[in-house]
């Protein structure tokens, strides 16, 4: 094996201009193969018996060719091989071979493109089968620090590189195996718990006070003169606690000459903790980066290399505890199938041992560092750490359970608080001015807000053609009948289809990604889902969403004051904090809606698909080979799902308490003084002409974002509460509103608004929105009636009108409850009403075009029906007239069928005389209209006219009335 050895080194140090790179892959590859050939002898006390004596993370992928096993007709050397390589003799050779090999994978790393990627993973494999075969930790701890140092290069380098060598994906991700393997066997704690003067069991530090008396004893003595008849020596101890050796000049000089030096070192309890430093600062720099890289395959090798630490070194690197806890968090959402199951299994399995061996301790350390570090990295340039940082928050929350949550966030109203302020600080809308320039000029190009605009102008044509066309009043033509909800409760098809709730707030999309958000946002969830996991902690939801509620009242109260100071909005919003505070509120609904969303059942599928149960693939993982730890497969042991510990509980008490607490919270969405914030300069909050033009745009896209997170909040509310939300009332309060919101200037508005409708129509039971405003119809013309006896605070009526008529389709069902609001049109489309408010005229024009619409359809459909009870009744009376005539007396069924007749004559009567008037109403308002110097006014009552005498005309047919009218 020397004479092989010897002529392979000769090998591997020619350099790529002196061989080739197939030569030099060879090479190797040769030395390789010998290393797999050596297999252990038959002694069973031979030091060989104690090593594994391949990777141990290693994967089936990483070895094609199959290990040769030795003949029964080979015969036996008269030395162990293996454990030659243990004994001190070797230690040269083999810091030579751990030289080479890194020194292999660094010259084609140096090359760029030109370097060969297969080598350096060759290099790199090699050298963790070497490692293997040594295997101990007295024969590599003294290469330890130039071992360890360049895999952190190789890896410090794979952040920028991502082509050529260096950027490989499998070079990578041998090399962090390598440096896995490296440290489970040198640092591992069952070899190094002797010299830590320790036992496992022993961690806690009450164990340890034990020990402090003869600790100081010994301290005192390190500081005294030590006398001997050798050289001289002194021990001193430096301010830092620290003892420091000084040794004479003699020793030094006998030191430095050629003397017998081994390459040992004596792994004492100082030199594993000075060790055990620096490796968490190589490590710290290094794998946090590896978390988030684009291959696959390296974060499957970080995974396999956490696991192998945490389970041979937990307490040797417990320094690094916390951090490979975090990066095994941070794989749990992985992209790839595999990395995240595996890194779920192993999270189980760690979660289960809470409050052993300290990890209990280290978890809440890093949920209390993750939550203090959120908004620096939220804000900072690099939207990958932030992501890789929220989702380690996330996974830290889930499965450590609602009660972990509660103790650590809501166990008082000052923890609360704050947590909540830094989430204000994530996802506030002053973020949008945080990060990197490059993510600035990109979300501001010039070509995207012009396209936008041209979107919003196009659906803004598209409502306004939608109110003026005059057609057939069809159900089945009616834009309802193409927009069901089938089978998803919060969400529609086709034209809702990408607004699904809860929606990413409008001021987010400058901030960070919409995984970004899904971190945050489910750290949110698992807020509000906390609170209702158990009954005692179902009381705390009203006082920690006080919190968020406070910005809303503030505002409310800020515009309250505004108006009895009767000031104008440009100078209200140029008060210094007025506009931050008008954001501050859209934040906060932005935090109340996440919160209420966690409660309901569809937060639970969201959970679901972010965290899977991945049982149905441990058999594929313990297959593959996906990590070995101590020479054997990571058992995956049956753990505790934290699905059960989240379960909101079905008691009464606590539905009552969350149904008053999103009570008050749907109040202030309500409040008049915030929908009375204007979202465009004809608003009717301003009135003058110069205020107009003085308001800034930016005012008016701050209320536009909370007028649609506000709207999103109740449709996310009628998620939450499903039946209840009619049942109590909150139903008759929002839709009309909502209504009111189809007609915004905002397209964003009047989307969210639509959304919202066919949610509460979904969740309601209602088929289509139609069948909702149906079924109450009496609350939304009553709301209609009231604010029309206003109009100068209440100019949008109109518009709401027509709009609402226009968009449910089915005004021709309701058709009786428009007799009062028809009256009260038609005295504003008389000459002083159009004095008054010249503004209103098209407006109620096109509202009074959609009720003679939908009179045109009952007129034309009374006749026929009117005909077909006409048959029906002389039906009955010819039959009457063949009974016998000798019974006088009609029997007691005869005069209930005869009585109902009567009664549905009366109704039919009745109803015709209501279209007859609401015709004559249309006709009455429209007629003075057609002599009107306004074109759009003169053509819409040209329509109504017409569709008024079309409608009247089958009414006044001599044989629509039966005979038996008369």
């Amino acid at each position: 094996m020397v004479v092989v050895l010897k002529k392979l080194t000769y090998g591997a140090l020619l350099s790529p201009s002196d061989a080739s790179e197939e030569f030099r892959e060879g090479v190797i590859k040769c030395f390789r193969a010998m290393l797999l050939n050596l297999l252990p002898c038959s002694d069973e006390s031979c030091a060989c018996k104690q090593i594994f004596g391949m990777p141990m993370l290693l994967e089936n992928r990483d070895l094609k060719d199959p290990l040769s096993r030795s003949s029964k007709y080979d015969s036996e050397p008269d030395e162990c091989l293996l454990a030659f390589l243990q004994s001190q003799a070797a230690s040269a050779a083999v810091g030579h071979w751990l030289s080479l090999l890194l020194n292999a994978a660094d010259t084609e790393a140096a090359r760029g493109h030109l370097g060969s990627a297969r080598l350096r993973i060759e290099a790199f494999m090699t050298l963790r089968v070497l490692v293997a075969k040594v295997g101990t930790a007295d024969a590599l701890a003294f290469f330890l620090p130039g071992v360890v140092s360049q895999f952190a290069k190789v890896l410090h380098a794979s952040k920028t590189m991502t082509s050529g060598a260096a950027g490989s994906g499998d070079a990578i991700d041998q090399a962090v195996r390598g440096l896995a393997e490296y440290l489970m066997i040198v640092l591992q704690d069952d070899a190094n718990l002797s010299r830590l003067d320790m036992s496992v069991t022993v961690t806690s530090e009450s164990n340890l006070k034990n020990y402090e008396s003869t600790q100081s004893l010994m301290d005192e003595l390190r500081k005294l003169p030590v006398k001997a008849h050798g050289p001289s020596k002194m021990v001193m101890e430096d301010s830092s606690n620290k003892v420091i050796p000084t040794t004479s000049q003699s020793e030094k000089k006998t030191d430095s000459g050629k003397g017998d030096r081994s390459l040992h070192v004596d792994r004492t309890n100082d030199w594993i903790e000075k060790t055990s430093i620096h490796v968490d600062k190589l490590l710290g720099a290094t794998f946090r980066h590896i978390c988030i890289h684009p291959a696959k395959k390296v974060r499957q090798g970080l995974l396999a290399s956490i696991r192998g630490l945490l389970s041979k070194c937990g307490y040797t690197l417990r320094q690094s505890r916390q951090m490979l806890l975090e990066c095994l968090c941070a794989l749990v959402i992985d992209d790839s199938e595999e990395v995240s199951t595996g890194a779920q299994e192993s999270l189980r399995n760690l979660f289960t041992l809470i409050g052993e061996n300290q990890l209990g301790h280290d978890v809440a350390q890093i949920f209390t560092r993750l939550i203090d570090k959120l908004p620096k990295v939220v804000l900072g340039s690099e939207e990958s750490l932030a992501l890789s940082h929220a989702q380690q928050l996330l996974v830290i929350m889930y499965y450590s359970g609602p009660q972990f949550v509660v103790d650590h966030i809501l166990q008082s109203p000052v923890t609360a608080t704050r947590f909540l302020d830094i989430f204000s600080v994530c996802m506030s809308q002053n973020s949008v001015f945080a990060g990197s320039l490059d993510k600035l000029i990109k979300s501001r190009s010039s070509s995207v807000v012009y396209l936008d605009s041209l979107s919003e102008l196009k659906a803004g044509t598209n409502i306004t053609s939608d109110c003026l066309t005059i057609m057939a009043a069809v159900p089945q033509n009616s834009k309802i009948k193409d927009i069901q909800e089938k089978g998803i409760p919060y969400a529609s098809n086709d034209a809702q289809k990408n607004y699904e709730l809860p929606h990413m707030p409008p001021w987010f999309f400058h901030i960070g990604s919409r995984k970004l958000y899904e971190a945050l946002s489910g750290i949110l969830r698992l807020i509000g889902l906390s609170l209702m996991a158990d009954i005692k902690n179902g009381q705390h939801l009203s006082l920690i969403t006080e919190i968020p509620l406070g910005c809303l009242r503030k505002l409310v109260s800020e515009i309250r004051m505004k108006d009895y100071n009767k000031a104008s909005w440009h100078s209200w919003y140029n008060r210094n904090g007025s506009g931050q505070l008008l954001r501050q509120a859209s934040t906060a609904v932005c935090i109340l809606n996440e919160m209420i969303f966690g409660i309901s059942d569809q937060a639970t599928d969201f959970f679901t698909r972010i965290f899977p149960n991945s049982r149905k693939r441990r058999k594929e993982v313990r297959e593959s080979g996906a990590g070995f730890a101590g020479g054997q497969p990571f058992e995956i042991e049956s753990s505790v799902l934290c699905e059960s510990s989240w379960k909101v509980l079905q008691d009464e008490g606590l539905r009552s308490h969350l149904i008053d607490c999103i009570g008050r919270i749907l109040h202030e969405y309500l409040s008049h003084e915030v929908w009375e914030l204007p979202t465009e300069h004809k608003s009717s909050g301003i009135h003058p002409d110069h205020e107009a033009e003085d308001v800034s745009v930016n005012f008016f896209q701050d209320t536009a974002m909370l007028h649609q997170v506000t709207i999103e909040g109740i449709g996310i509310i009628s998620i939450c509460l499903g039946g209840d939300f009619a049942s109590s009332g909150f139903l008759h309060q929002s839709l009309y509103m909502l209504l009111e919101n189809l007609v915004s200037s905002n397209y964003h508005v009047r989307s969210a608004s639509d959304a919202v409708l066919h949610i509460l129509a979904a969740s309601s039971g209602y088929p289509t929105v139609g069948h909702l405003v149906l079924a109450n119809a009496d609350y939304v013309i009553d709301s209609i009636c009231r604010q029309l006896r206003h109009l100068d605070i209440n100019p949008h009526v109109p518009n709401v009108l027509a709009a609402m008529l226009s968009y449910i389709g089915v005004a021709y069902k309701i058709l009786p409850l428009f007799e009062e609001p028809m009256r009260s049109v038609s005295v504003e489309l008389e000459i002083l009403g159009r004095h008054q408010h010249p503004e209103l005229t098209i407006p109620f024009l096109k509202a009074v075009a959609e009720i003679a619409k939908a009179s045109k359809r009952e007129a034309c459909s009374l006749p026929s029906q009117a005909e077909s009870y006409l048959l029906d009744v002389k039906a009955r009376i010819h039959d009457m007239e063949k009974k016998v005539d000798d019974d006088l007396l009609m029997s007691p069924v005869d005069s209930e069928q005869w009585e109902s007749i009567l009664f549905k004559l009366n109704d039919s009567k009745r109803y015709r005389r209501t279209v007859g008037a609401i015709a004559s109403s249309c006709i009455m308002a429209a007629t003075p209209l057609l002599a009107s110097g306004r074109q759009a006014a003169c053509l819409v009552a040209l329509d109504i006219v017409e569709l008024c005498v079309l409608l009247v005309h089958p009414m006044m047919n001599e044989h629509f009335l039966p005979h038996f009218y008369i």
